[in-house]
């Protein structure tokens, strides 16, 4: 922002940053933009400069959370590095479910998306009929939609709970695939 000759403004954003910290511990899904200036009543303007605000307030090691970005939204997480030393005690109820079947399944899902059941079956080498379900009932994936094919099987792909889950913003953040994992995801006939 900017005053009337030009000169940029600085603003103190404690409050509104203080306010929208409060909004992110209560809410229990990430906000986008919009959402945190609907609930707070500030313009969308004053929303970024506050979440901005808020990120370089937090970093500090006097602050366990921060405000990160997932699935297009805000939300408040632990700082990594305490994370991985909590995730023991506190990751637990969803990670020890996760066979190693399962993470394929997921993975496989992830790269691949939109992607169908057979096709999974096809890279996989094993029907994956319990691992569609189980990531269904966690709402890890979601029917996205059909294939113009015969029979209009189901295509699956990744939910917002998997990329808070894997604490991601977007799908582009999945890790790069070297050529030899690439080939791994690739079926016959495709290029």
């Amino acid at each position: 922002m900017r005053t009337a000759s030009g000169e940029p403004v600085e603003l103190n954003l404690d409050k509104e940053a203080a306010l929208l910290e409060t909004i992110l511990f209560l809410e229990s899904e990430p906000m986008d933009e919009a959402g945190l200036s609907r609930a707070s009543g500030l313009s969308k303007d004053v929303v970024e400069a506050a979440m901005e605000h808020l990120k370089d307030v937090m970093t500090g090691d006097s602050h366990g959370l921060e405000p990160v970005r997932v699935g297009g939204g805000w939300m408040l997480a632990p700082k990594s590095e305490l994370w991985e030393v909590l995730r023991e005690r506190y990751g637990r109820k969803n990670e020890q479910r996760m066979s190693k079947a399962a993470l394929e399944t997921l993975s496989i899902i992830a790269y691949s998306q939109p992607i169908t059941r057979a096709e999974i079956e096809a890279i996989r080498g094993v029907a994956a009929d319990n691992m569609i379900r189980f990531l269904l009932e966690k709402e890890f994936i979601k029917e996205v939609g059909k294939k113009e094919a015969p029979g209009r099987p189901i295509q699956y792909g990744t939910t917002k709970e998997f990329l808070k889950f894997f604490r991601l913003s977007s799908i582009a953040e999945l890790p790069k695939l070297d050529e030899l994992d690439r080939e791994r995801f690739e079926l016959e006939g495709d290029a």
